[in-house]
């Protein structure tokens, strides 16, 4: 039996709920950035502003970015990277909350399907 060849690229999950507590503080630093933004379009640079005031979870989202969390870190070249970000209803209380769960469902999803 061979030992299988081990993939070089590895997927990253990772899952974030922040809570805000000043919406107008993260609006205002998301507005700053836009204008700071020297390569965006005056077109999509009105666009990216409406957007960022009228909703908190856009505004984040412009500002968080995640190939952040792996540029330092040595013999890493980040290849993909999307993100999202959206307003929830969050319970920390709530069994939906648990970290973790929908994991162990895509590893049993995975492993019925032969891919671990």
């Amino acid at each position: 039996m061979s030992i299988p060849e081990t993939s070089r690229f590895v997927r990253l999950h990772v899952e974030l709920v922040v809570e805000v507590d000043d919406a107008d503080a993260v609006t205002k630093a998301a507005l700053r950035r836009v204008a700071q933004d020297p390569d965006m379009p005056e077109g999509e640079r009105a666009y990216t502003e409406s957007v960022v005031t009228d909703d908190t979870a856009e505004a984040l989202a412009y500002l968080v970015d995640p190939s952040d969390l792996v540029r330092d870190v040595p013999g890493v070249e980040l290849v993909h990277a999307s993100w999202s970000s959206e307003q929830a209803d969050y319970d920390p209380d709530s069994p939906d909350w648990a970290l973790g769960e929908d994991d162990e469902a895509d590893d049993d999803e995975e492993e019925e399907a032969g891919l671990r």
